[in-house]
This record gives C-alpha cells, structure tokens and sequence, in this order.
C-alpha cells in the first residue's frame, strides 16, 4: 500500500513538472500579445493561480513557498502599481491625456511591439495581477495546508 501511494506520488510529480513549463510559457503568451488578440495582463495574469496549483501539487507547501517569496511578490505587485501610474502619466507630460497613447509611432501594425504605450500599460497589468494572484494564491494554499507565511516584514 505504502508503494502505491509512493508511485502515485512520483506520477503525479513528473506530470506537475513536465506541465509547469507549458503553463509559465502560456501565462507570458497571453501577457505579451494581448494588444494583438483577445486576452492581456489581466487574464494573463490569472492564469498564473494554474501555475501555483501545478507547483504545489508537485512539489508541495513548503517548495512552493521558497519558490515563490511572498514578500517579493508583494513588494513588486506596489511596485507595478506606481509603474502603471507613471506610465498613465507619461501622457499628460506631453501635453495629452492620463493614459493617452503617446508612444503609438513605434513599431509596425501586427508586430509584437506595435502598439506604443497599450504594449506597456498591458505588460504592467500582467506584472500587477501575476504578482497579486501569486501572493493569494500563496495565502490560499497556506490556509489548505495549515501552515502560516509570515506576512509581516
């Protein structure tokens, strides 16, 4: 019976692991061309609460933590936040609107980078939600494990 369970812990393992790879690389996919075709930053960046299921149901509670710093991916999710300000600000320095498009000149259409300042605003809401879900979903699992993160600093 104990070999069982070790087997199928082994499986299951190997499977998170051989995944893991395919899940980060859709999780920047989706970030990275959301000015292109449906999806962005937001979904993106949910999609990255799949990749720390995927690590902590193949390398467990305390991996995952040593993995995924909480306190890094809090301090970067502020971090995003200020980013996002000064980058909807870079239009009213040049004498437009918040958040106005004003890098629009660069890059040619249907190219990864060719749509000015939608390209970073949505690259910053990618870094904001993946950093966000993360820390949640680091507390989540936290709580199904019954162990603490130590949120305090």
């Amino acid at each position: 019976m104990k070999d069982k369970l070790h087997i199928k812990r082994i499986i299951q393992r190997c499977g998170c692991d051989a995944l893991l790879p395919f899940a980060l690389v859709y999780v920047f996919y989706i970030i990275l061309h959301g000015h292109l075709s449906p999806g962005g930053g937001f979904q993106g960046g949910v999609l990255m609460a799949g990749v720390v299921i995927l690590l902590y149901l193949g390398r467990g509670f305390e991996e995952t933590v040593d993995a995924l710093s909480y306190h890094t991916l809090h301090k970067s999710e502020g971090v995003a936040s200020v980013a996002y300000v000064a980058l909807g600000l870079l239009g009213v320095a040049v004498g437009a609107q918040f958040a106005q498009n004003v890098l629009y000149t660069h890059g040619a259409i249907g190219q990864l980078y060719s749509s000015g300042t939608i390209f970073w605003m949505n690259l910053i809401v990618g870094v904001k939600v993946v950093t966000g879900i993360g820390s949640i979903s680091l507390l989540m699992i936290s709580l199904l494990a019954g162990k603490d993160i130590d949120t305090t600093e």
